[in-house]
């Protein structure tokens, strides 16, 4: 995707959304929790079309019974679901051992399962907490190839929402953390700090509650880089009018140019 590069502000504040967007791809590393039946994600027989074009099926029946029903929790688990495994079923490279890449196609189909999950916590008192674990990393995919960036900061938020209701009903070391340092990427270091310190009780040994405190603080600090960039776009937008604003919201945590949305799978646990 092309964007406007003129002026050294500007592409100061390029350099520092792309450094950041590095330190976003690591926190995937941290978002595993437990056993995942891979074949819910991916449809492992026949070609990544056929799947797709299966699960976009399977959402429009869904949606037929929605608008008979449209607060149909049920419903709207199942739907939000598909779109999530028909976005994960878009990715280039889903054969084994080939690195993933996502697509414009994935993304538009990850953001629809991003709206069905607005529209089911609306209408549900207890949340499904396995559809919000696989929402926190949907989120989080987002958040990092967004349009803008406080679409970005928008994302991580509802990333970090999501992963909070995880956090409270099956606190350990991995779903603490991972909220941990969503925290420390939004400036949250106060409510950061307390989950690292809960998360240390579950850890095995010196060493990972040593690590613990060792990635907080390095997420602190790409926290601070991270909405520093965000208020110097905003900044930037409001003095150069309507133009600059749409130059930034060209400028997304996307690739450059026009080459390919780098990535590997989105985070879940």
């Amino acid at each position: 995707m092309l964007f406007d590069l003129r002026g050294r502000r500007r592409r100061s504040v390029v350099k520092v959304v792309y450094a950041v967007l590095a330190v976003l791809m690591g926190l995937s590393l941290f978002l595993v929790v437990g056993g995942l039946n891979l074949s819910e994600l991916f449809n492992s027989g026949g070609s990544t079309s056929e799947a797709s074009k299966q699960l976009e099926e399977q959402a429009v029946r869904i949606e037929r019974k929605l608008r008979k029903d449209p607060e149909n929790p049920d419903l709207l688990v199942s739907l939000t679901r598909t779109q999530i495994n028909a976005g994960n079923s878009l990715y280039e490279g889903t054969a084994p051992g080939e690195e993933r890449v996502i697509t414009p196609e994935a993304l538009n189909q990850l953001r629809q399962a991003s709206d069905t999950w607005s529209e089911y916590l609306k209408v549900t008192k207890e949340p499904n907490l396995g559809l919000a674990q696989l929402m926190s990393g949907t989120l989080f995919t987002l958040a990092q190839f967004a349009g803008s960036l406080p679409e970005s900061k928008e994302n991580l938020e509802a990333a970090a929402a999501a992963q909070k209701l995880l956090a409270d009903e099956r606190p350990n070391l991995n779903s603490l953390t991972t909220l941990a340092f969503y925290d420390a990427i939004l400036g949250r270091n106060k409510e950061a700090k307390q989950l690292a310190n809960e998360a240390a009780k579950y850890g095995n040994n010196k060493f990972e509650k040593e690590n613990i405190d060792n990635e907080l603080k390095r997420y602190e600090e790409e926290g601070v880089k991270y909405l520093k960039s965000i208020k110097e776009a905003e900044a930037l937008s409001k003095a150069e009018g309507k133009g600059g604003k749409q130059a930034l919201e060209e400028n997304p945590l996307n690739g450059f140019s026009g080459s390919s949305l780098e990535g590997g799978a989105p985070p879940g646990e």
